[in-house]
């Protein structure tokens, strides 16, 4: 028998074809439509359209992987500071940086912050811009008081320190938000504002209480509609919806 007749047969290796998602599949889709000349301009626009509408899906669905990756890696935060009119301790937002910036950059969220007006006197709004390397952007926001008023409803700064503390609150607050952070011991500076779903801080009850009387709103009214027992109870996430509630019956 010849040395060729005694090999053995060769395997052969059969590779499984790669999966290609249905984005990838419409994409490529439209490239070879947008190759084509015989294609007319109306239906190239709105392919153009829906390549668009895919890209944003996909960027929207690696915004989402990114943050839960990013949320699984972030431990509780511990308090560092102390507020001595209410004798509690919070995370301070330098806290809050230190411990999940290295975390969101590496799976690729870049944050900054920027101020609107709120529509509602002795408020700003503080609006964080969270993208995604993907593409994908989002604007959360919080409106919170800068009327300079303490705990107990008094005078406590002046118009520009406040503006100043209610940036810096809201900054805070957003970026726990934004987050889901939980935070160590106490992190509301005894105001109430806890990290997930909280409710409004003391100076934002003591505003609320200000803006009923002023605008001769109903108070057990108020309460029915926001289905809670007391002002303290109301969501933090919905104190811009009463306070331009409010507003309204003023006008």
């Amino acid at each position: 028998m010849s040395a060729l007749a005694k090999q053995e047969p060769t395997e052969i290796q059969v590779r499984e074809p790669t999966p290609v998602s249905e984005s990838a599949a419409v994409l490529s889709l439209i490239e070879r439509a947008a190759r084509d000349q015989t294609v007319d301009v109306d239906k190239m626009l709105r392919l153009m359209d829906m390549r668009k509408e895919v890209m944003a899906e996909q960027a929207e669905r690696a915004f989402d992987e990114a943050m839960a990756a990013a949320q699984e890696e972030m431990e509780p935060i511990r308090t560092d500071s102390n507020n001595p009119q209410t004798r509690s301790r919070y995370a301070s937002y330098a806290a809050l940086d230190r411990a999940i910036r290295p975390i969101y950059t590496k799976h690729g969220f870049a944050i900054t912050f920027d101020t609107e007006p709120s529509g509602v006197e002795g408020y700003v709004r503080i609006v964080a811009r969270v993208s995604h390397g993907a593409g994908c952007r989002r604007f959360p926001k919080i409106d919170m008081p800068a009327d300079g008023k303490g705990a107990k409803g008094g005078d406590v700064m002046t118009k520009t320190h406040a503006v100043g503390s209610a940036v810096s609150y809201g900054m805070r607050y957003l970026l726990k938000m934004i987050f889901n952070l939980a935070v160590g011991d106490n992190d509301d500076d005894g105001n109430r504002a806890s990290v997930r779903g909280g409710t409004i801080s003391d100076e934002q009850v003591t505003g609320l209480q200000r803006l009923i009387v002023e605008v001769d709103a109903d108070l057990p009214r108020f309460l029915k509609f926001f289905r809670i027992e007391s002002l303290s109870d109301l969501p933090v996430s919905r104190i811009g919806e009463a306070v331009t509630m409010l507003e309204a019956k003023r006008k």
